[in-house]
């Protein structure tokens, strides 16, 4: 059973998305990377905003796995980005 910080959770980060792609599709901007930044600074931001002050329940520790992988993602992507701002030879 869920209890209500991580339904406060689940709902802000869903609603982050949501209105991610909301906002992106109405300035015709969607893109899987540029949706991918925004939501992983989303759930940053919804996981600070909901943490607990004096404890860490087992479920929030879990986070940070989903954190790391999606900060080593946002890493590629970066990269990746500069790699193409560079002209060719310099690498």
């Amino acid at each position: 059973m869920a209890t209500r910080r991580q339904q406060q959770y689940i709902s802000g980060v869903l609603a982050w998305c949501l209105s991610t792609v909301l906002v992106l599709v109405l300035l015709d901007s969607l893109s899987y990377e540029l949706y991918f930044v925004i939501t992983l600074i989303g759930v940053l931001v919804v996981t600070e905003l909901t943490a607990p002050f004096n404890l860490t329940p087992r479920w929030r520790r879990r986070l940070k796995w989903l954190i790391g992988l999606g900060l080593v993602v946002f890493a590629y992507v970066v990269i990746r980005r500069i790699l193409e701002i560079l002209p060719e030879g310099v690498i």
